[in-house]
């Protein structure tokens, strides 16, 4: 004979016995409550863990139901890191970036940095001797030789320290590094007659900064060589008898800056017409004019 399905429910010590199907009822009136904000019927709610009352699914977060703690459900969690959130149309990143030291006032070099920054130095010193030669310039006048290679090397080296000066001052961690393919073009350039690309590295810059941060790093580079073609340009007014070493520079100069004002890709001049437009205008406009005079004031050798 088979016996009937039965389920034991043990109360103050004691066993009662009943029938399955009555004991289900039991459970699912227990588990059945209605919601306290909108009085709906919920089946398995949502206990606030804030002012302990029990809600439904719309109603189970501490805003949706008003709910009397709210001042301690605010609160932030212990342990919890901050985090900047960038959300798209379907997708979602999160990164959580450590806590930034305070900026010091003095420039700081890694060893890793100085030594890519010795081997970037060497590869443009190549670049620079290498125009020359294929210039006709007299090699016989170490003075000249010598001007023009130091200041043709700093002209770049200034514009990456720019970068790195401003871009500490701001609290974010910046160094130099070489690229492969920028140092591959730029050891081909020492031996090309007329492909000339100096861009052996750049720097680096990590951190959490916004886009008026990143504009100002970015313009430091071409205002300092804007900076230094004024400055050349200027000596070669005076004819001195190294206006052949000086025009040039002054040229270089100009020239990088116009390059890197560019508003395409990863150049300087993208990040500055994203921040300021006006101040890319100015920069662009004074490095096309500084470009062109000292075009014209180029003193063969």
């Amino acid at each position: 004979m088979r016996m009937p399905a039965v389920c034991v429910l043990r109360r103050t010590g004691r066993e009662t016995h009943k029938p399955a199907a009555n004991c289900i009822l039991t459970i699912k009136r227990r588990a059945k409550m209605k919601c306290q904000k909108c009085g709906k019927d919920t089946f398995l709610p949502f206990k606030c863990q804030y002012c302990g009352g029990y809600f439904c699914s719309e109603h189970r977060l501490p805003e949706n139901h008003q709910c009397a703690q709210m001042d301690q459900a605010r609160l932030p969690r212990e342990g919890t890191p901050s985090a900047i959130v960038q959300k798209g149309k379907s997708y979602e990143y999160v990164f959580t970036y450590p806590s930034l030291k305070p900026a010091k006032s003095h420039v700081q070099f890694s060893i890793k940095e100085i030594e890519h920054l010795a081997i970037a130095a060497l590869l443009i010193v190549g670049v620079g001797l290498s125009i020359l030669w294929f210039q006709g310039f007299p090699f016989n006048d170490y003075v000249a030789l010598s001007l023009f290679v130091a200041m043709f090397t700093l002209s770049f080296l200034a514009h990456e320290i720019a970068h790195k000066l401003v871009a500490q001052r701001h609290g974010l961690w910046a160094e130099f590094r070489l690229t492969l393919i920028g140092a591959l073009l730029t050891m081909f350039s020492i031996i090309s007659p007329l492909f000339k690309i100096i861009a052996p590295g750049a720097v680096m810059v990590g951190g959490s900064s916004d886009r008026r941060t990143i504009g100002k790093i970015s313009i430091a580079g071409p205002a300092t060589n804007i900076t230094l073609a004024t400055a050349f340009l200027a000596v070669t007014f005076l004819s001195t008898q190294y206006n052949t070493i000086f025009s040039p520079v002054a040229f270089f100069n100009a020239w990088i800056a116009l390059f890197n004002l560019i508003p395409l890709g990863i150049l300087d001049g993208f990040k500055i017409f994203s921040w300021d437009k006006k101040i890319w205008t100015m920069a662009f406009a004074a490095s096309i004019v500084l470009t062109v005079v000292s075009y014209q004031h180029l003193s063969p050798y």
